[in-house]
């Protein structure tokens, strides 16, 4: 976890000559597609690990053994993308949600302008997109680890299963859109499409109309941080998380979503995850085989052994090879939730957030350079 283990390394814009071999060199294996989400084994899917192990562990040999292998591979529901035509028009082409009404004042409280904490605990109360554990995804946590522990402590996937209905939701749809715009090797230079930036668009636009944007919103201009043009905001938003600036000595070659959000790997000194904060990406990942869960580990102050309710989770794993000692994530948030807690904090807090979030005390590490966001995550 990025300020658990190695401080600034993780996180800080790098200088120097940004050598670090070849930019394809982890192209093939890293660089995400949505499009390459195919149909999985939709019964095997809903089983608990304990009734998959032995089908998918290991393969039966005809003495009766079992020949145990590599961790199964849980192979994604068939997501049904048929409207996601319709996210590749101009912006002002496609077609949105209606505005999410709340039934209550998105207003912040005078308690609420004061306190950080307060205003984002707000915000969690107001991510109507939340998922519900264990009706619509199922997690195994596996076994606890140390940090520095080597070896596999979890058998199976983090995730055994994530009703396909969440791929609809607009939001979480178009956040998935963006995951594989990005080169996840640091230092190389982006490339991005005209495609690409009408997805960007089109994103901030879609969370624009949830509860939690329009809550940041009116925080941000009842502090005179922000206009009262809602148009100006959003593109205020649009820089703030897709804008590229330059990390491991090469411009253009980072964003504080593609960091944040999708991840990146650090190869000088030793290949290295940093970044890599969200759980869909995870899912995703997981379900393509590039990613490794290898268990949970608990905080420095000791707290609940998680289990399969938990959405606050610090986690070690391997993506296409390469390791993240430690990871804190929030699971089942939206990305609606996640933009507005971590802009939000960006925008009013300093370095360390102690805040609450619903049932959860966490400490929102935020790392600037300059005007942008270069790193931000949550520390259980």
């Amino acid at each position: 976890m990025d300020g658990l283990t190695k401080g600034l390394n993780d996180v800080v814009i790098e200088g120097g000559d940004g050598r670090y071999g070849e930019c394809e060199k982890l192209d093939e294996r890293s660089r995400s597609s949505w499009a390459q989400v195919v149909s999985g084994d939709h019964d095997n899917q809903h089983r608990r690990p304990s009734q998959r192990r032995k089908q998918e562990h290991g393969k039966e040999n005809n003495d009766g053994w079992e020949t145990l292998g590599r961790k199964p591979r849980r192979r994604p529901h068939k997501v049904h993308k048929d409207h996601w035509q319709g996210y590749k028009r101009l912006p002002n082409e496609q077609q949105y949600a209606d505005e999410v009404g709340t039934g209550t004042s998105i207003e912040p409280s005078e308690e609420e302008l004061s306190d950080l904490s307060q205003a984002c605990n707000r915000l969690w109360q107001l991510d109507l997109n939340r998922l519900e554990p264990e009706k619509d995804y199922q997690i195994d946590c596996g076994e606890e680890k140390k940090v520095h522990q080597k070896g596999d402590m979890a058998e199976d996937s983090l995730f055994y299963s994530l009703s396909e209905d969440i791929f609809r939701r607009p939001t979480f749809s178009r956040f998935c859109a963006l995951l594989d715009n990005y080169n996840p090797n640091v230092g190389c230079k982006e490339v991005v499409t005209i495609e690409e930036i009408q997805e960007q668009t089109a994103f901030i636009e879609e969370i624009s109309r949830t509860a939690p944007i329009k809550y940041l919103y009116m925080y941000l201009s009842f502090k005179g941080i922000v206009s009262e043009n809602y148009q100006d905001f959003k593109r205020m938003l649009t820089k703030l998380w897709f804008d590229l600036y330059g990390r491991g000595g090469t411009s253009g070659s980072s964003s504080a979503f593609e960091h944040v959000f999708v991840g990146e790997i650090k190869q000088c000194g030793g290949e290295e995850v940093t970044g890599f904060h969200n759980w869909l990406q995870f899912y995703q990942e997981e379900a393509k085989g590039r990613v490794d869960y290898q268990g949970y580990i608990l905080p420095r102050r000791r707290g609940e052994t998680p289990d399969s309710e938990t959405q606050l989770l610090t986690i070690q794993f391997q993506w296409n090879g390469v390791l993240k000692a430690v990871s804190t994530t929030l699971i089942g948030v939206s990305p609606e939730f996640e933009i507005a807690l971590y802009t939000l904090c960006f925008f009013g807090g300093e370095k360390d957030n102690h805040v609450q979030l619903g049932p959860y005390s966490v400490n929102i590490k935020c790392y600037r350079f300059g005007d942008k966001i270069s790193s931000v995550f949550p520390i259980a």
